[in-house]
């Protein structure tokens, strides 16, 4: 790599990274860059290139390897040509690499070619989306934003954008403004392009009187019942024909406008810009009708079906963004990222309107345009890209989960993509996980109040519970029955049994709502099939508790709750074993401590992970058991 290249790569990595960190003027993986320059081939010979931001990278956390190099002669032949699809630009702009390893380049590459300058820079910035979205001419947008810029109405993203431009006149100007889309910036270096961004933006912004967009304000009260909230998801998730996750946003900010009598009204002229209609539909859905909802957006989509070429299937009609008069503002999506990404761009979708409204008329691009961006071949061919996991749009609350078992059981629940509420006597829970998939619950699973949180969180946070496994236990000291202490015994029941109790008769009206049924895994111990002589205490509340857990199988199966117990012996690499605990034990039966943890039938360890597997693999799969015993014991004779 020539020293030119590497510090005009360094140079685009470190602007890109300071304008995708402003999220007025990119949000979630929007607006691309560019950096033109020299390189050399294989042969050493100088080539002419442009660095392009590539597909899928972040603006604000890109690095290096997510630019393409790519050759500029062969872009400007491109731009010859009147007409050019989608795929076959693709395919080009692939060819067009000096590194078949790069990322594909933006859909905009041609036009950062052709633009003048050394670096360029596109936001979807919202104050200038605001002026552009707002009705005013471009003789108005123009004495807000000054001298050298020009303003372009809108057209399709890709080829037609790049051709406009490239039919346009761009000398003396350093700024294209795209209607209802965002802004370009172009200049001799990278600081300077992102210099002029910003005037622009100020200058947009000081005419608007707003200088602070997306601000969720402060924290509303939780509104609705958690069964009005599982209810809602439980639609949701009938209409997208998946599992979903629903997140009560608590934003008072969209508290305020899901209020207003004329929301709908409001929020039905489309996106602030046309790539949002990705993340959050057209429209947000007003009240909870999904049903209604629903139709009305396969009636949409048969409206403009025939636009699309190559043919396309509908995607889920369900909605992305909900306002509602009473619970606020909430999210859809099958994991907590889509959720984030539509609860940002809908705050500042929100406060967009406002804006727009404040000088003039909100209007974004027509129906049958948006329809054009939501069933774009190039989007459609991110989504068939994604990898749904095996528990994707599902929420699990797990007892126990801040070390042993319970939190290997939590910790495999979030890697296969579940949605997880640990509760835990120990505080460390609430930072088990930093994924926004994670919320710990610390306290007693023996207090009500510490229940009644954790499913409060559950729906509140994801929108129901499909998933209880209950990990939270405790074993006493070692008492004969002679000896049998009356707070050990009532501490043993009040942790093991009630607690459980407790859980189940709380958790199960969100449970039956689960949209793929609910489940619910007990971890019990062999000790109920084959108790030991000194453990009466734990033995009888652990039996307690499995007699409870099959009778919530009989009771909850007509709900389609499947109620499952795993029981696990010997597993060693819990807190409880310390080493020197092994030791002894294993001397107490002249084994070595190798010998003394794989002492079963099969001579195999049992680790908490693999009761973990376990207990996962009753919540994947096995949709026709339920009442069902798993012994994970590596084979014990006195359970067989």
């Amino acid at each position: 790599m020539t020293t030119e290249l590497q510090r005009d790569l360094d140079d685009i990595v470190r602007v890109s990274r300071e304008l995708g960190g402003e999220p007025s003027l990119v949000l979630h993986g929007g607006g691309n860059t560019s950096i033109k320059t020299t390189g050399t081939d294989v042969t050493g010979a100088p080539v002419d290139l442009v660095l392009v931001k590539g597909s899928g990278w972040d603006l604000g956390t890109i690095e290096a390897p997510g630019f393409a190099p790519l050759r500029r002669d062969r872009l400007a032949e491109l731009l010859t040509l009147t007409e050019l699809d989608d795929v076959t630009m693709v395919n080009e702009l692939r060819q067009a690499s000096l590194d078949a390893a790069a990322p594909t380049a933006s859909i905009e590459a041609l036009l950062h070619a052709y633009l003048p300058g050394k670096a360029v820079l596109h936001s979807h910035a919202n104050a200038i989306v605001t002026l552009t979205n707002s009705g005013l001419t471009d003789a108005e947008i123009l004495a807000v934003l000054g001298e050298r810029v020009l303003v372009l109405p809108y057209v399709m993203p890709g080829f037609p954008l790049a051709r406009l431009i490239a039919d346009s006149d761009v000398s003396g100007v350093d700024a294209v403004v795209l209607r209802n889309h965002g802004l370009f910036t172009f200049a001799d270096d990278a600081d300077a392009a992102f210099a002029r961004h910003r005037e622009l933006v100020a200058l947009a912004e000081a005419s608007l009187g707003v200088g602070t967009w997306g601000d969720p304000g402060t924290r509303a009260p939780a509104t609705g019942t958690a069964a009005e909230l599982a209810t809602l998801r439980r639609d949701v998730s009938r209409a997208a024909g998946t599992p979903m996750l629903v997140r009560q946003t608590r934003s008072a900010r969209g508290a305020e406008f899901a209020a207003r009598p004329e929301a709908r009204q409001l929020t039905s002229r489309g996106t602030a810009t046309p790539e949002h209609v990705i993340h959050t539909k057209r429209t947000p859905m007003v009240g909870r009708d999904v049903e209604a909802y629903a139709a009305e957006y396969r009636a949409y989509f048969e409206r403009h079906a025939a636009r699309a070429n190559p043919r396309v299937s509908p995607l889920h009609p369900a909605p992305r963004v909900v306002l509602d008069p009473e619970l606020g503002l909430l999210v859809t999506g099958a994991t907590t990222k889509e959720l984030g990404v539509a609860g940002d761009i809908a705050l500042h979708t929100l406060d967009v309107i406002d804006a727009a409204d404040a000088i003039g008329t909100y209007g974004s691009i027509s129906e049958a345009e948006s329809f054009d961006i939501e069933y774009w071949t190039l989007e459609q061919a991110k989504l068939a890209g994604k990898q749904a996991k095996p528990l994707g749009g599902e929420v699990a609350l797990v007892t126990g989960a801040a070390s042993g078992i319970g939190r290997a059981i939590a910790e495999l629940l979030l890697a296969q993509g579940a949605a997880v509420v640990g509760v835990d006597l120990n505080a460390e829970v609430a930072t088990l996980s930093d994924s926004d998939a994670w919320r710990g619950v610390t306290g007693d699973v023996s207090a009500p109040e510490t229940i009644d949180e954790a499913i409060a969180t559950a729906v509140r946070e994801f929108g129901g519970v499909d998933m209880v496994v209950v990990a939270a236990g405790i074993f006493p000291p070692s008492q004969v029955l002679a000896e049998l202490d009356d707070e050990v015994w009532d501490r043993a029941f009040r942790v093991n049994v009630t607690a459980v109790a407790r859980l189940f008769r709380a958790v199960h009206p969100v449970l039956a709502l689960a949209p793929s049924g609910g489940r619910v895994v007990l971890v019990s111990t062999k000790n109920v099939a084959a108790p030991g002589p000194g453990v009466a205490a734990y033995s009888a509340s652990k039996t307690a508790a499995a007699q409870l857990a099959r009778v919530a199988a009989l009771e909850w199966a007509a709900d389609g709750i499947r109620v499952n117990q795993v029981e696990p012996d010997a597993v060693f690499d819990t807190a409880i074993w310390t080493p020197e605990l092994l030791a002894a034990r294993a001397a107490n039966y002249g084994l070595s401590v190798e010998e003394y943890r794989t002492r079963n039938l099969l001579r195999t360890e049992v680790r908490s992970t693999t009761v973990a597997e376990a207990v996962v693999a009753f919540c994947e799969r096995f949709p026709a058991t339920t009442g069902a015993h798993l012994s994970v014991d590596g084979g014990n004779d006195r359970v067989i």
